[in-house]
């Protein structure tokens, strides 16, 4: 299924995206999309079942707002240099074990909302990710295998970053990764059921048209199944957490000097293999 949240921002309801590309009213069958709901097999059944009926009630989406895929968000981890072609543009060792840095809930965004360059950024960058939505409980998982069972879907993050909050400006990277709208979120929360393979998932950004990243999953140093393994043994993971997996070589950081940071009017653009597209115009805080 292709789960997703509309309506202004605070007042989303629950959607789906049936096979035909209609979009259908949840709000009948389920109150919202979130941990809950989607560690709740029987109501994943109703909304199913609710969906093939062909019943659901069809909205317009002409002027309606896609909002997040997944309300009340526990926490983002996210996963830093994940993929060996960025590592080596980046001029990073491949690191040894995943590096685990965490983003605040309230950085997420919709898909299409407006990202904010933070006052005094001079270095804010993009980066195209896979998000691992967790949807039941990952405490000490023994085996990648088993930690693919505990991810209820996928979909479309951006890791937005301001590099030299990140880097240039001591201690962890978190001031960098967690400035306001800095994780726009969606289109869909697509189940587990519809990705035959994360790790065979091309992932595509563009800003102002020009392609920046295109890379594919397969370039990971830690697939999906091994970051949740490897993070479950230092945190447990609830249904309703995200991961944010890393992101592929093209990022503004590994680009020649001078490097093409985002600026206020820039508009980026990107996508994942079968779970949607995101379009932000950037503006300053």
């Amino acid at each position: 299924m292709k789960l997703l949240r509309v309506g202004t921002a605070g007042a989303e309801k629950p959607a789906l995206l049936d096979a035909e590309g209609v979009l259908r009213d949840l709000s009948g069958v389920v109150d919202d999309i979130d941990g809950a709901l989607l560690a709740d097999d029987a109501a994943l059944g109703r909304v199913r079942a609710a969906a093939e009926s062909g019943e659901l009630p069809a909205l317009d989406p002409a002027g309606l707002r896609t909002g997040p895929p997944l309300a009340r968000i526990g926490k983002i981890v996210c996963i830093g240099l994940n993929y060996h072609d960025h590592a080596r543009e980046t001029g990073a060792e491949p690191p040894a074990e995943p590096v685990i840095f965490f983003k605040a809930a309230d950085t997420v965004v919709g898909p299409n909302d407006t990202v904010l360059v933070p006052r005094g950024s001079v270095k804010t960058d993009w980066e195209v990710e896979l998000a691992v939505v967790i949807g039941r409980t990952a405490r000490y998982v023994e085996s990648a295998e088993a930690a693919l069972g505990h991810v209820a879907g996928y979909a479309v993050a951006h890791d937005v970053s301001e590099r030299e909050f990140q880097i240039e400006r001591g201690g962890t990277w978190d001031k960098g990764k967690n400035c306001e709208t800095f994780n726009p979120l969606g289109p869909w929360l697509v189940t587990a059921d519809e990705v035959a393979d994360p790790q065979n998932l091309s992932l595509r950004l563009w800003v102002n048209g020009e392609l920046k990243q295109n890379g594919t999953t397969a370039e990971q140093i830690f697939p999906v199944g091994e970051v949740v393994r490897y993070v479950s043994q230092f945190m447990t993971l609830y249904p309703g957490d995200v991961i944010n997996t890393g992101t592929p070589a093209g990022v503004a950081l590994g680009q020649p000097e001078p490097k093409p940071f985002l600026r206020a009017g820039d508009v980026v653009e990107l996508e994942i293999e079968g779970l949607g597209r995101q379009r932000q115009e950037l503006k300053d805080a």
